[in-house]
């Protein structure tokens, strides 16, 4: 039922968000400002495959894992918020960057909410970026240290590759093997799909209740429903960094009429994959009689506190077999290392927008890159030495990713309603997402660690001054353009 209506919601929803902003024929930014190295056109299924894996990384699979732990409430998110938010919000960013000569996520938030806040933005967009950066190069190293070499190796190499992936033409690294690493994360999707139909396991479903099922598995572990959920399944449902990556495949785009299929179909895409991955992790979890871990003698003793990437591999080894294990392979290391490069590629061009600097030269790209990745290695080796640090910077770019689709989702409402379009199917997400945001820095223990009660209350506060900022807003714009 919840695959059913992700197809759905790209048919119907699908296309009444394209309907709103209305596509034409007009030459896009991919022809006008054509430089053989960010803006050229790409083939159609090049695009996609390059938006899909761009947004995807491992967030589909190890945010839905951490967030089956809530129980059946994972699906109703992963579908509601990526048909009516995460899809949305990324086929809307995309097409106002390509109606507009391709500008990054700062230059669209700064159009619509202000030259203040555009500076935020750029600050708080290129700090996500790099974030993204250091912690896809981390995790992956840390993995292919168990296969051979050491950790420091493997980071020299990926770091390596990210430099050379920045500063080349887009076609000329990303365009080639990011069809390849896209085409297995979604073969490893189907196939953990078939086995899925074919086992047909026993798992909490829709019906059975919304609550926090983790509780009934292991007490310890208590984090909130709300707001934690919405925070923990980000990319599955919507994610602020699909935002800053939409513009990278907008540059390369012939018609604005590919935009559902790229944009808003990627992240359809990407919450198939999600839903998946939630469903076999509730069999990981809470399949009866026994939960799939106890079936597998070296992980019985972890069961619910077995980390996500761990679960990956052993599903697909125990599933998929020899095919799975290079499968996970891929989707662990391949897929977090493709979406830090584009994070630093993309963190280049926002920073070159924001300075007018052209991009056609290697001397001017060297110019923001090598800076760029200074900060990424300090960051990276405040990481390695920090004993917590990894989970440290997860935790705040989860948040900081939520927050940043806030911004996004106020800019597009903003955008709709100047240009005189219905925006109330924006509003609404932007609102929700601004109350998740806030509800989550006040009750987080990594942030202020209020009491539940306060934390709540104040969440509320927050979401009506929302409603009125807006209201406010909207009147005095409304009044002063009759």
């Amino acid at each position: 039922m919840s695959l059913l209506a992700l197809v759905l919601g790209y048919f119907l929803y699908g296309k009444f968000v394209e309907r709103v902003f209305g596509p034409d024929g007009r030459e896009t930014p991919a022809v006008t400002k054509a430089d053989g190295v960010d803006f050229m056109v790409l083939p159609n299924w090049k695009i996609f495959m390059i938006q899909f894996l761009n947004i995807a990384g491992t967030g589909p699979i190890f945010g839905a894992i951490m967030g089956a732990k809530f129980g059946p409430s994972a699906y109703l998110w992963i579908v509601l918020g990526c048909i009516f938010a995460g899809a949305t919000h990324d086929y809307l960013s995309g097409m106002i960057s390509l109606r507009n000569g391709g500008v990054g996520l700062p230059e669209i938030i700064g159009d619509t909410l202000g030259e203040k806040t555009r500076k935020l933005m750029l600050v708080f967009s290129v700090v996500l970026l790099v974030m993204v950066g250091a912690v896809f190069v981390y995790s992956p190293a840390e993995i292919l240290d168990d296969m051979a070499g050491t950790t420091t190796m493997w980071i020299i190499i990926i770091f390596a590759y990210y430099f050379i992936a920045t500063m080349l033409p887009v076609d000329k690294v990303i365009g080639r093997i990011y069809p390849l690493f896209a085409f297995s994360l979604l073969f490893m999707a189907a196939a953990l799909m078939v086995v899925l139909f074919a086992k047909w396991p026993d798992i909490p479903e829709l019906w059975d209740g919304l609550g926090n099922k983790a509780l009934t598995v292991d007490p310890s572990w208590s984090s909130q429903l709300f707001p934690c959920l919405f925070i923990t399944i980000a990319c599955g449902a919507i994610s602020g960094f699909h935002a800053t990556q939409s513009p990278l495949m907008g540059r390369c785009m012939k018609s604005e009429r590919m935009g559902r299929p790229i944009f808003y179909g990627a992240m359809i895409t990407e919450g198939i994959v999600a839903l998946i991955w939630a469903t076999v992790a509730s069999y990981f979890f809470y399949a009866e009689p026994q939960p799939g871990y106890q079936l597998i003698t070296e992980f019985s003793n972890n069961g619910f506190a077995t980390s996500a990437p761990k679960v990956v591999n052993i599903i697909c080894n125990d599933w998929l077999g020899v095919v799975g294990g290079i499968l996970a392979m891929l989707g662990v290391v391949a897929a977090p290392i493709t979406s830090g490069d584009t994070a630093l590629r993309s963190a280049r061009l926002i920073i070159a927008d924001f300075i007018r600097v052209e991009q056609r030269t290697i001397k001017r790209r060297l110019l923001i890159s090598v800076p760029l990745f200074l900060c990424c290695i300090a960051l990276l080796l405040w990481q390695v030495e920090n004993p917590d640090g990894f989970n440290v910077i997860w935790q705040y770019f989860g948040w900081s990713n939520q927050t940043l689709s806030v911004f996004t989702l106020w800019a597009i409402t903003v955008y709709l309603l100047r240009n005189g379009k219905p925006y109330y199917f924006t509003l609404i997400p932007a609102l929700f997402m601004t109350t998740v945001c806030a509800t989550f820095l006040f009750v987080s223990k990594q942030a202020f660690g209020m009491p539940e009660r306060v934390g709540y209350i104040l969440g509320v506060v927050v979401l009506m001054v929302a409603i009125g900022w807006f209201h406010i807003f909207e009147s005095k714009y409304k009044k002063n353009n009759k």
